[in-house]
């Protein structure tokens, strides 16, 4: 399908056109497009089920409420559920695989923030952002899915990079 575009009309007669649709890669890497709408509503369900889970212990592996979840296995989780997008399973594959690179002033809702935890380079943690600087996540062995801000030192000074694989 061909990227659609509506017709805005605005004061004084003055129009523009808006695309209507959203170019998605898929992660076999060809192209797909799905309506600015529709792809609204699965992000409000992406963040809304994100909320639900919060609580879920964290289990190395894991990709299931009932058995828990790591990191990289929730983002799989819900996008997978709730989006239809099938992610790589490790926090590694996800960043080289498909997707846009943001730059945190980019940063939307559905997200996926990347972090280097071990101060030695290596990226090996993900969550996803919810807006508001806030984003939830499996933090490790031990603790449960819960909401973390940008803005505490510890994250701050370990975020890496973003990317979006929701569509741009």
């Amino acid at each position: 399908m061909v990227g659609f575009f509506l017709r805005v009309g605005l004061l004084w007669g003055l129009s523009f056109f808006a695309q209507a649709n959203v170019h998605l890669v898929t992660p076999k890497g060809g192209h797909d497009y799905v309506a600015r709408q529709e792809l609204e509503a699965n992000l409000d369900r992406l963040v809304e089920r994100a909320h639900e889970l919060i609580g879920v212990p964290y289990r190395w592996g894991g990709m299931s409420e009932k058995s828990g979840f790591d990191c990289s296995g929730l983002l799989v989780y819900l996008y997978r559920s709730e989006v239809g997008i099938s992610l790589p399973r490790t926090t590694s594959s996800m960043l080289k695989g498909q997707g846009k690179t943001i730059s945190p002033p980019q940063l939307k809702r559905g997200d996926a923030v990347f972090f280097n935890r071990n101060g030695q380079g290596r990226i090996g943690h993900v969550g996803l952002y919810i807006g508001e600087g806030q984003f939830i996540h499996a933090p490790r062995s031990g603790k449960a899915i819960r909401i973390d801000s940008l803005s505490n030192r510890y994250w701050r000074n370990s975020f890496t990079t973003a990317k979006r694989f929701h569509g741009h």
